[in-house]
């Protein structure tokens, strides 16, 4: 064995003792890479489920109210049909929702700038929001949320995005799945602008 060694490193020129080899620096930038994105998704992931998923409630019994407080209200709507389409995606139009007896509330006016290029139109917008319930207190008490939440889907919208037909549609089914998200329910039924001014 040792002869063997001996022959080994008498073939090695002198200096250069046996090295191990250096694994390359980009296949090591690769994989750090490739686990930096897979982390990354898997934040998102996460940050979607737990943030932006609706909080889903089971459906009443028939002749419950849809309230999910223990005492009866005196003014609670009488509970939806069985005919009526059971809602299969988070944002629907607002055309296809049963029509109701609820509450009408108004909202504050929201003025926001909109992200076209220079920032100089922006958008005045009032509302009010038909619920199944009476959520005047939760409004009053959720404002400060319920007017970030507003302003910031407003914020990332274009002139583009909110001067067509199908644009105002589609921020009303907005600005109702984010105020059902913040009020921990799906109470708001439908959106109706009181003022919609562009400049």
């Amino acid at each position: 064995m040792a002869a063997k060694d001996t022959k080994e490193s008498a073939a090695l020129p002198e200096g250069q003792a046996e090295r191990p080899k250096k694994k390359s620096k980009a296949k090591r930038i690769v994989i750090f890479l490739a686990l930096l994105l897979m982390l990354g998704a898997l934040g998102f992931g996460a940050w979607w489920f737990f943030i932006l998923s609706p909080v889903e409630e089971p459906a009443p019994a028939v002749g419950q109210s849809p309230t999910t407080s223990a005492e009866p209200s005196p003014a609670a709507p009488v509970a939806a049909p069985a005919s009526a389409p059971a809602p299969n995606t988070r944002i629907e139009r607002q055309s296809d929702l049963p029509r109701s007896t609820g509450f009408v509330l108004p909202l504050p006016m929201i003025t926001v700038n909109l992200s076209d290029p220079g920032g100089r139109r922006y958008l005045k917008l009032g509302m009010e929001v038909e619920a199944n319930a009476d959520i005047s207190t939760e409004i009053k008490v959720q404002e400060a949320r319920i007017r970030d939440a507003i302003i910031m889907l407003l914020a990332g919208k274009s002139y583009g995005d909110v001067s067509s037909p199908d644009g105002k549609v589609m921020l009303k089914a907005e600005v109702a799945a984010r105020l059902n998200q913040i009020l921990g329910a799906q109470r708001v039924i439908r959106i109706y602008f009181t003022d919609f001014v562009v400049e």
